[in-house]
């Protein structure tokens, strides 16, 4: 398959100028989490004291294959390919899949979602189809195989979010903890005082958005990345240029054949040196994957190998110093300046992590799998940054206690490793799906990616689990209190739809309403909100039955997600007719990428009605090509009539479904709907008329029980 199939930025020829300029864009965005590891890794792996000299060769060359392997093979040369139209993460992995097979859970799709310019995939020539197809076909006929597909989602981005929690506790934490060396007035309470005090501070300007300060993050990091490598250079120079034998991998046998067991456990403080991997991926739809490549390759990786192998080189000389190995390494004319650099790279690294976090959620909450909590876009000129009010109040909580319960960086990486490796390891997971089904890699090289990948992650997995009892928990808890929320809103918005596709009205019963004469008649248009793509929702029933009058116009209107980033613009609104043309009844649904404001430049009313004028215009357009002057003179009359119920007024009918289980319900199935999404209804919920701007005045509740 050609590289970056599915990549925004190769629609259109970035230049050179363009492609550096990203690049040094992307140092400030996606790799502040990466850089800034070298402040804690060798203290976590180290926490204990340093037992041999020749450990530090053995950590040194793992801590070389891993971010070889890792960041740069795994991410930079394969995983960046699965982009989704230039958009990365969990969710591009899963929503090309969606594309591709129907393993969604809700059976919304339409023929006409094929036809959207950027939903189609660039698939590869290749004779190795019979794999993909069965593939395709035992992914789409089993039911258990989508739910593992959506539930595997659901862990990833519940446990980057829980990086959210964890990235800026360890990276505040482990920044200012370089004070103590310096000031011994500073004790460790007054450091873990501190680092909430700013982590609180950080919280706080969250709703300002990141590109009112984003413009100084690429010098920062750049001048930090330029700062760790040069003192890297100097230590191996000043203290011991042997520590480039680390390059050897036979080191790392000979460190576990001295340490045994104590060496594997020494895995989960190594792994820490690839925090933020998987934001290489998840960042692209800023960037491209030629910028992000250039950066890393240029900058990134020598930076940070280099601080590593100073690191070691001190440490060679100096092993007492394992626990404080950052700050123990710069030389002391340099040290105020680093500690400077280092808390603002870590402010940094911490934003990027928060970001990250509310984009995840947008995403969620694109896709069904959260509730619709408020999201604020905060910046007119970059559709993803946004802002969530109750998730940012519910991190800071989290980092604060974290901070306090755990007050070192060392205690935190126990707990922030498993995160990292259960998403590389889920991405893995993905990729191994991607490449059989949709790039039709040759079986061998997919087992080739298995047996390298997904053996190093859970070899490193293992390691983490064993500390499980003193923090490794934190970050599992976090995921299960997440997916517990994703998956009650998932489940039960999915029984909603199913019980309005069993209980939908045709087109003929529409007719015999409109056409009753127990039913007036009034002027206006009506707007009915719904989440069918085809039918007539049961809301409506219960509203002609309690109201006995209809509008001269009726628009049932569906909001629906398509599993593609962004939905041009063009292709936003699906207009068709419900009945003969004389009923003016017509069914809209409007299509939003994961990544796409819901909240348009103009009110969505206005929009809704220009595209339905559109609509009419393009079908007398078509009647007069076909000289059917009859149907093109009707049609004319059509737009005059919804002319006309426009002046009259439009009303927006949206559905206030309270849902409850049915008596004969089991206990978890009661439990589920009548406590927790009731629950995450009454205190998370943002309703339709807010998303979309919708009037109060003209705004019209219909309520209506579903037993579910």
């Amino acid at each position: 398959m050609e590289e970056g199939c599915h990549e925004y930025h190769n629609k259109r020829i970035l230049s050179w100028s363009m492609t550096l300029q990203l690049a040094f864009q992307s140092i400030g965005v996606v790799f502040g989490d990466l850089g800034t590891s070298p402040l804690y890794v060798l203290p976590s792996t180290f926490a204990n004291g340093i037992k041999d000299n020749d450990d530090l060769l053995g950590v040194l060359s793992l801590i070389y294959y891993t971010l070889t392997f890792l960041p740069m093979i795994k991410y930079i040369v394969i995983v960046l390919r699965a982009n989704d139209n230039g958009e990365g993460g969990t969710f591009a992995l899963y929503s090309l899949i969606c594309r591709y097979a129907k393993v969604g859970m809700i059976p919304n799709q339409q023929a006409e979602d094929e036809n959207v310019s950027n939903y189609r995939l660039e698939l590869p020539s290749s004779n190795r189809t019979k794999i993909a197809s069965k593939i395709k076909s035992s992914l789409e006929n089993s039911t258990f195989a989508k739910y593992m597909l959506l539930i595997a989602t659901m862990i990833g981005t519940s446990m980057v979010i829980g990086d959210g929690v964890l990235t800026p506790c360890i990276s505040v934490l482990s920044a200012m903890e370089g004070i103590m060396q310096a000031t011994p007035a500073m004790t460790r309470e007054k450091v873990v005082w501190l680092s909430i005090l700013i982590l609180i501070l950080l919280f706080s300007i969250q709703r300002l958005g990141s590109d009112k300060v984003g413009y100084i993050f690429a010098p920062i990091l750049t001048l930090w990345f330029i700062c760790i490598g040069t003192i890297g250079v100097y230590n191996i120079i000043k203290y011991d240029p042997t520590v480039l034998k680390a390059i050897n991998p036979l080191c790392i046998v000979s460190y576990f054949k001295r340490n045994k067991k104590h060496a594997w456990v020494s895995l989960g403080g190594i792994i820490l040196c690839v925090t933020g991997a998987e934001a290489f991926f998840a960042d692209i739809g800023h960037f491209s994957v030629r910028a992000i490549r250039l950066s890393t390759c240029t900058i990134v990786y020598p930076s940070i190998i280099l601080c590593y192998s100073g690191q070691a080189s001190y440490l060679r000389k100096h092993m007492d110093h394992g626990p404080n190995a950052f700050y123990a390494s710069v030389p002391d004319p340099l040290y105020w300046p680093m500690f400077v650099i280092a808390v603002m790279a870590a402010i940094i690294a911490s934003q990027a992590l928060i970001s990250g976090a509310f984009s995840i959620i947008q995403q969620s909450l694109a896709m069904g799998c959260f509730p619709n909590v408020k999201v604020v876009h905060t910046s007119a000129k970059v559709s993803g940054q946004v802002y969530i009010p109750e998730i940012n109040y519910i991190l800071m909580l989290f980092c604060i206690v974290v901070t306090f319960c755990f007050k070192t960086s060392a205690a935190i990486g126990n707990a922030y490793g498993i995160a990292v490796v259960f998403v590389m390891t889920l991405t893995s997971f993905f990729m191994v799906i991607v490449m059989l089904m949709i790039w039709k890699t040759n079986v061998l090289l997919v087992i080739g990616y298995i047996l390298v990948f997904m053996t190093i992650e859970l070899v490193y997995l293992s390691s983490l689990l064993f500390k499980f009892k003193d923090g490794g928990y934190l970050p599992l808890a976090f995921a299960v209190v997440l997916m517990c929320i994703m998956y009650t809103w998932n489940d039960v918005n999915r029984r909603k739809y199913y019980y309005e596709l069993e209980n939908k009205m045709s087109p003929e019963m529409v007719r015999d309403i409109i056409g009753s004469t127990n039913v007036c008649n009034v002027p206006g248009l009506a707007i009915f909100y719904s989440d069918l793509v085809d039918g007539i929702p049961p809301i409506f029933k219960h509203y002609i039955k309690n109201v006995h009058a209809l509008h001269s116009v009726l628009v049932f209107v569906c909001i629906k997600s398509l599993p593609i980033s962004k939905v041009p613009v063009e292709d936003r609104f699906l207009f068709n007719r419900i009945g003969s043309k004389e009923l003016n009844v017509y069914r809209c649904v409007v299509r939003y990428g994961y990544t796409d404001l819901r909240s348009e430049h103009e009110s969505f009313e206005i929009v809704l009605v220009r595209r339905l004028r559109e609509f009419v215009a393009d079908e007398i357009l078509v009647s007069q090509e076909n000289l059917q002057n009859g149907e093109s003179d009707e049609l004319t009359r059509t737009n005059n009539v919804i002319d006309q119920a426009v002046d009259a007024g439009i009303v927006h009918f949206i559905g206030e479904r309270e849902v409850i289980a049915r008596k004969e319900s089991n206990i978890r199935k009661k439990f589920l709907i009548n406590y927790g999404y009731n629950f995450l209804v009454k205190n998370l919920r943002q309703q339709t008329s807010k998303v979309f701007d919708v009037p109060h005045q003209r705004m019209v509740k219909v309520g209506m029980i579903y037993e579910l």
